[in-house]
C-alpha cells in the first residue's frame, strides 16, 4: 500500500472531501464518497470521482454529487435538493494537488412557515470549484476549498492546517483548526470555527472528522460535527 494525495468533492454546503487515500499498484480509477455535516443547519451528499487513466495521476477527472439539506429560516425551515456534475484537470506536484473544475449544477427548495410549504422553481446554473492540497512541511497538511454555484448564486470556502501524528500504527492523521464560510442568495450566511482530524482509515475507508462551532448572523454560536468517507473501487 502506498499513500496517494487525491482531491475529493462534494456539495455545497456540506463538507469537502479533501485527503490522502490509500490505493493498490493496481490502476484505480473511481473514487466513491459521502459526507454529512450537522448542527444548526443538516447537509448530506455522495458521488463519484472518475478518471481517465488513475485518479493519483495528473489528468483530467469528472465529479457526479447529490445532495440534500435544511436549515431554519426565522420561524420557517428550507429545504434543499442538489445536483452537480463537473469536469476539470489536476495536477500534482512535489508539495501536493492543485485541482479546478467547472460543470453543471442545478437545485430545488422549499420554504416552510407557519406549517405551510412552498416549493420553489428550480434552478439550474454553473458552478466553478477550486481546490489545493499542500504539504508546507513534511507532517504539515494545508487545504484550501472554494466553489461558486449560480444555481442559488452560493459561495462557499474552507481553509484547514493540520500536524500529522502518530499515536499508533495505522493512524496517523492530520489534526488542526478548520475555518469554513457559506452564503447564497436568501441572504444566508454562516462560518464554521472547528478541529478536524484527516485521513484516518477504517477498513478499505478513509475518514475525515471535524467539530466545531457555527455561527450565524441572528443566532448565538452552536456545535456543529462533520463526517466525510471515501474509498476507491
Amino acid at each position: 500500500m502506498r499513500a496517494v494525495r487525491v482531491a475529493v468533492v462534494g456539495l455545497v454546503p456540506t463538507v469537502l472531501a479533501s485527503g490522502i487515500v490509500q490505493a493498490q499498484d493496481d490502476p484505480v480509477s473511481l473514487l466513491l464518497f459521502g459526507s454529512l455535516e450537522t448542527g444548526p443547519s443538516t447537509f448530506v451528499s455522495a458521488g463519484a470521482k472518475v478518471a481517465l487513466d488513475r485518479i493519483d495521476r495528473e489528468g483530467f477527472v469528472a465529479l457526479a454529487s447529490l445532495g440534500a439539506g435544511t436549515r431554519r429560516e426565522g420561524t420557517g425551515r428550507r429545504e434543499t435538493a442538489t445536483a452537480a456534475a463537473v469536469v476539470g484537470y489536476q495536477w500534482f506536484y512535489d508539495w501536493g494537488v492543485l485541482a479546478a473544475y467547472a460543470g453543471a449544477e442545478g437545485s430545488i427548495e422549499a420554504v416552510t412557515r407557519g406549517g405551510v410549504s412552498r416549493l420553489e422553481p428550480a434552478r439550474v446554473g454553473a458552478r466553478l470549484h477550486g481546490e489545493v492540497w499542500a504539504r508546507p512541511a513534511e507532517a504539515t497538511l494545508l487545504t484550501i476549498t472554494a466553489i461558486l454555484d449560480t444555481s442559488r448564486t452560493a459561495a462557499w470556502g474552507r481553509l484547514s492546517w493540520g500536524w500529522q501524528v502518530e499515536p499508533w500504527r495505522g493512524w496517523n492523521p492530520y489534526l488542526g483548526p478548520e475555518l469554513a464560510l457559506y452564503a447564497d442568495h436568501t441572504g444566508y450566511r454562516k462560518w464554521n470555527l472547528g478541529v478536524h482530524a484527516t485521513d484516518f482509515t477504517v477498513g478499505r475507508f478513509s475518514l475525515r472528522t471535524s467539530a466545531g462551532l457555527q455561527f450565524e448572523p441572528r443566532d448565538s454560536a452552536s456545535p456543529y460535527v462533520s463526517l466525510t468517507v471515501w474509498t476507491p473501487w
